[in-house]
């Protein structure tokens, strides 16, 4: 295939979101084999959602990212848009992926025979609202957001720090009378 495109799915898959999206899941594939690929998604979890505006940045954010050559390979798109009318909608934000994380919430309930169960509820936490770079933001203020995403989830400046641990050096076999310890 010359292009994967997945979506338009129902509701965010903005910061956190897009590790669990089934939506991104299938663009984050493509991108695996060096087809370019866009996950789109509405914010709207409405079974009778309004597609309209977002059908209508579909097309062009295609031909933006498959006419420039400037984004290279592999290229795999995040864009998620606002539930907002069309004329609402104040642009396209290229952003970076907000941190932030899902407060888990049970809710106890009852079935029609009187069986309690617990449904899963919750809020996103957004751990830097003030930041104005991020898919939330851009989201929160009317615009589309477009996140470039990478598969390789490497915190790399732990990495760094982590080299100090390298050595050339194979610790001791442990024995019952000698704990193991990292101390050299």
């Amino acid at each position: 295939p010359s292009l994967v495109v997945s979506g338009i799915n129902h509701g965010s898959n903005s910061a956190i979101n897009v590790l669990y999206s089934g939506t991104m899941g299938a663009a984050i594939e493509g991108g695996f084999y060096d087809i370019p690929s866009i996950g789109f998604s509405l914010l709207d979890h409405d079974e009778d959602a309004d597609f309209s505006a977002a059908l209508s940045y579909v097309r062009p954010i295609i031909e933006r990212a498959m006419n420039s050559d400037a984004l290279g390979r592999p290229l795999c798109l995040n864009v998620n848009v606002p539930n907002l009318p069309a004329d609402q909608i104040k642009g396209i934000k290229a952003c970076r992926q907000n941190r932030g994380f899902w407060r888990e919430e049970f809710e106890r309930r009852q079935d029609p025979r009187g069986q309690d169960y617990y449904w899963l509820t919750g809020y996103f936490h957004n751990t830097e609202p003030g930041a104005q770079d991020t898919d939330e933001w851009a989201l929160d203020h009317g615009y589309v957001s477009i996140v470039p995403i990478q598969v390789d989830l490497t915190n790399y400046r732990q990495l760094e720090r982590m080299k100090r641990w390298e050595d050339d050096r194979r610790p001791a076999p442990a024995t019952a009378n000698r704990p193991v310890s990292d101390n050299r």
